[in-house]
């Protein structure tokens, strides 16, 4: 590893993931597949929900301002990681890394409180069914959606400044983009105190947020139990098991890296580990929205009847 001073350190080198050369084409390419169909998927249906009038109602909105979160979230580590895989170790500037550390955990933040406002939706839209469209208007839905990027960004300026500001002796960070903990290895002096801020910055994003959709989904299952028949149980779940997927891939992982002694883990759990939270979980996004989601089949037949009526009108 390269050696600096205890002063503000020029580059970093992003170690990446290290494997053998007959397997990295075939691993840049894996990658640049799921980056590319991740970006079709979530533009997909930002587009889609804008277009179908059928599909402008607080869940599809919520799930178009999710979709246009990822798109952002992915393409905030792809890029190194795809140029880590093609080059092998690769230098970033200081400032650059330091802004990718504050945008990814402002999306990731930002998830966090939009997976919250979902599970509001859900909650109203099952448990308050007869205020439900009153209770969620569209002026509540953009003060909902707007106030969660707002509150990521926000929180996320805590952990990047106070990262930027110490002093780091080594420059190699032992993964394939900047990220906090791996930063946090390289400092000159202590960062316990540090870690207790990140901790609790986090802590308040994450766990908070996961406490409140828990807490939502147990007044959701309460009122599901008490419907009188099989079917309006199994429908209303099904309204909610796409949710419940997302939420359980994004905090699993996340909370398996954040949470816990990062020592604890093997050498390079965490940048296998990120890969479904930062790769994985936006590409499957779209995919588990609409596989059985016949409301967006729908949508997309009546979208590809007017696309085709425009193309062959004489």
């Amino acid at each position: 590893m390269a050696q600096a001073n205890h002063t503000s350190t020029p580059t970093f080198l992003l170690a990446g993931f290290t494997l053998p050369h007959s397997l990295r084409p075939l691993a840049f390419l894996g990658s640049l597949s799921v980056y590319v169909l991740t970006l079709t998927g979530n533009l997909f249906i930002v587009v889609l929900v804008r277009a179908e009038p059928g599909l402008h109602t607080p869940m599809y909105f919520f799930l178009s301002v999710l979709s246009f979160l990822e798109l952002w979230y992915v393409s905030t580590t792809a890029p190194t990681l795809l140029r880590s895989l093609l080059w092998g170790r690769s230098p970033v500037p200081a400032a650059a890394c330091f802004i990718q550390l504050y945008v990814f955990h402002a999306l990731g933040m930002t998830e966090c409180y939009l997976l919250g406002a979902m599970a509001l939706d859900r909650y109203l839209a099952i448990c308050r069914p007869l205020h439900y469209h009153s209770l969620m208007s569209p002026r509540v839905r953009v003060v909902l959606a707007g106030a969660s990027w707002a509150a990521g960004f926000l929180a996320a300026t805590v952990p990047a400044s106070l990262t930027a500001t110490l002093p780091f002796c080594l420059t190699e960070v032992a993964h394939y983009f900047c990220d906090l903990a791996p930063l946090m290895r390289l400092a000159c002096v202590d960062t316990g105190w540090h870690n207790q801020i990140h901790g609790a910055v986090i802590g308040v994003a994450t766990g908070c947020n996961f406490v409140f959709i828990v807490g939502l989904y147990g007044g959701i299952l309460r009122a599901v139990l008490r419907l009188p028949s099989g079917a309006s149980r199994a429908k209303a779940f099904s309204t909610c098991s796409s949710h419940m997927t997302v939420v359980a891939l994004f905090y699993g992982s996340a909370f398996s890296v954040y949470v816990g002694s990062p020592g604890g883990r093997p050498q390079g759990a965490d940048k296998c580990i990120a890969l479904v939270y930062a790769l994985l979980t936006p590409f499957l996004n779209p995919i588990i929205y609409t596989l059985r989601n016949k409301e967006v089949k729908e949508a997309v037949r009546r979208v590809s009847q007017r696309v085709r009526t425009l193309l062959w009108e004489p």
